[in-house]
């Protein structure tokens, strides 16, 4: 289990950073991205604090299955500002609009 400090936050959002304009990532696929595949979890928590380090691009971040926060209201607008689709169940379309991480 990886312990939540500056580094890790820092590069945690770095990597939100990089989630182009118009794609989503997972908190999973941000994880691995980092090297804590199993801390999900924590990059959520990350995210939720991202407003004291700066401004980024939290909103493009779901979970592997698509869903938005419950919490986020916005969010969904925010995506969709940005021509992300939604498929009938609310959640985004992972296929089509999912960054590769490259």
């Amino acid at each position: 289990m990886s312990t939540l400090n500056e580094d890790l936050i820092y590069e945690v959002l770095s990597v939100v950073e990089e989630i182009p304009y118009g794609k989503v990532a997972s908190y999973g696929q941000i994880a691995a991205l980092t090297g804590h595949e199993k801390n999900a979890r924590l990059v959520g928590k990350i995210l939720s604090m991202s407003e004291y380090y700066g401004d980024y691009p939290c909103h493009r971040v779901v979970n592997a299955q698509g869903r938005t926060a419950p919490s986020w209201p916005e969010q969904r607008m925010l995506l969709e500002d940005e021509g992300v689709g939604f498929r009938k169940n609310g959640h985004v379309d992972m296929a089509e609009y999912c960054w590769s991480g490259d």
